[in-house]
């Protein structure tokens, strides 16, 4: 069962990676072919995407998975199947009022966005690629279902495969159509970003393809033990299994919901303060690109370590928080934390550090989104906070609480961003970003410590030696980078990806060879790392 588990754990991890990855990759040829100015219409079309999408659906897979597996280890498979049968109707209805309310609300989205005036887009250019990106959800809210009911057999090999597939047939079509439209065509980027933001539904419909072949694959196995379970019948209400269902969902949806909605805060927010202060319309779409876009696909790379490893935290927060085992719940927030700041801040302060050279390999050498690269890296570690402070108050039940934290954040977002942003341009709306982060973590961290008496001065003293260790890594990192540059000029892609690797390798391994010598990594890894590195000569401290 064990390593079953694992199995499936690692199949899931390493195809949202693998998903995760392409979706930062492609923005390179994609960024070429519709150029800086073109990058903020293409987010005005995701954000309110994503927003929908996190409401609708964000937290579907984990709780039906959470709620077939329960009821399967009871022996009861027929719960499970039933909640499939109904909820197949129950969730094309909801994909296709999801896309109705985005489609029809398309106009007043776009008001909310730009003025009339502005002379980057016009009310139309922003309310036509909401349209073309909202048929999107008449798939997605199906697939999530048939995902999460894989999952609770604990097959999770569907899911992994079908997240690859959808994210590889979006890229193929955005960068194909992009192509054609541009190059082949003559036409316009903006023609270019509707079929682009278009291939989100064309992804969808081959993710569900790849389900629908597992399904077929899979049914055999799912009959058999619904047969040999001897209770075809379920005795469980439909009422009763929808509210245990939502009951786990909307605290998963809530994680998923902050982020593009501070996006969103920014959308309606950024021009008009911009606009304010004497920055024309088209400098600020080309600011909030780099910002909504452009650096916030970098910023989110350490963010990926952060989600699979909040995702494996709930279980086991909630097991031992069940047996009351508070000693054992206190040793898991206190390994948890110091590994997300072990993994979390070197990557988000290396981006920060290299950010001339990653947004020269991403996108074009500019002062400007190096500048707003490195001003926003840092807040990445608060994005990885944020999640694993959420899934601990989800073990040990305190889902009211997530939400009452999350409308302070958000309204923390509200009210500071325009007049930072009037105050710091857009240094002001990642300030604004960070202290609504802030709040909503900090309040966390509170009812954390309250309900747990959760004080730990160990992680304290370790976060510390891990910041040290970190700035030491960084100014050497710092050194090697002005050297290189100094030795020649970087003005390729290429050599500016020489210069990501030396600096990135010669960084980690400083890196690996302090906190080794600390002990710090042995502490925070446990048995496995500590056999293996006494073989290398490292002594356990």
């Amino acid at each position: 069962m064990a390593s079953n588990l694992l199995k499936g754990t690692m199949i899931l991890t390493v195809g949202l990676l693998l998903s995760r990855i392409l979706g930062v990759l492609y923005v390179i040829p994609f960024y070429q072919i519709i150029g800086e100015e073109y990058i903020a219409l293409y987010q005005y079309a995701y954000t309110p995407y994503s927003i929908m999408l996190a409401i609708a659906v964000s937290g579907v897979p984990v709780a039906v998975s959470k709620f077939v597996s329960k009821y399967n280890a009871l022996g009861d498979y027929a719960t499970g199947r039933k909640l499939m049968k109904s909820s197949m109707l129950l969730m094309s209805i909801t994909g296709f009022l999801g896309f109705l309310i985005l489609f029809f609300l398309a106009d007043p989205i776009a008001h909310m966005i730009i003025k009339d005036d502005e002379a980057a887009f016009s009310l139309n250019d922003v309310a036509s690629v909401i349209k073309y990106v909202s048929f999107a959800v008449i798939v997605v809210p199906l697939m999530s279902l048939i995902r999460g009911f894989f999952q609770g057999y604990q097959h999770m090999t569907p899911t992994a495969v079908s997240q690859l597939w959808e994210q590889i047939v979006r890229i193929l079509f955005v960068l194909a159509g992009g192509f054609f439209v541009v190059y082949i065509l003559n036409g316009t980027e903006k023609t270019a970003i509707s079929f682009a933001v278009f291939a989100a539904f064309l992804g969808a419909l081959a993710s569900l393809g790849v389900l629908y072949w597992y399904w077929k694959k899979l049914k055999p196995e799912f009959d058999l033990k619904l047969n040999d379970s001897g209770s075809p019948r379920s005795d469980v209400s439909l009422k009763n299994i929808y509210k245990e269902i939502l009951i786990y969902t909307v605290p998963f949806a809530l994680v998923g919901v902050i982020n593009p909605l501070f996006q969103f805060i920014d959308m309606i927010t950024f021009n008009r303060a911009m606009s304010s202060i004497g920055i024309s319309g088209d400098i600020s779409n080309t600011l909030l690109g780099m910002l909504n876009y452009s650096t916030h696909k970098l910023v989110m790379i350490p963010v990926m370590l952060a989600t699979g490893f909040s995702m494996a935290l709930i279980p086991f927060i909630t097991s031992y928080y069940a047996k009351q085992d508070f000693v054992q719940v206190r040793k898991s927030l206190d390994q948890s934390f110091q590994i997300l700041l072990f993994l979390t801040v070197p990557a988000a302060m290396g981006i920060a550090v290299l950010s001339g050279d990653f947004y020269h390999l991403f996108y074009e050498t500019s002062k400007t989104g190096s500048t707003v690269l490195a001003h926003y890296a840092p807040v990445a570690i608060l994005f990885a906070l944020y999640p694993v402070t959420t899934a601990i108050l989800q073990g040990i039940d305190r889902q009211k609480l997530i939400i009452l934290n999350l409308l302070l954040g958000i309204l923390t977002k509200l009210l500071l961003n325009t007049p930072l942003i009037k105050a710091f341009e857009t240094d002001g709306a990642i300030l604004a970003t960070a202290c609504g982060y802030l709040v909503a973590i900090g309040l966390n961290m509170f009812a954390i410590r309250k309900t747990l008496h959760y004080k730990s001065t160990m992680v304290i003293r370790r976060s510390i030696l891990i910041l040290i260790v970190n700035a030491l890594m960084l100014t050497i990192v710092f050194v090697i980078k002005l050297g290189l540059e100094n030795l020649f000029v970087i003005d390729s892609k290429m050599e500016a990806l020489l210069v990501i690797m030396v600096c990135a390798s010669i960084g980690a391994v400083f890196y690996g060879y302090i906190t080794l010598r600390l002990g710090l990594a042995q502490k925070l890894f446990g048995e496995k790392i500590t056999r293996f590195t006494k073989k290398l000569g490292f002594k356990e401290k």
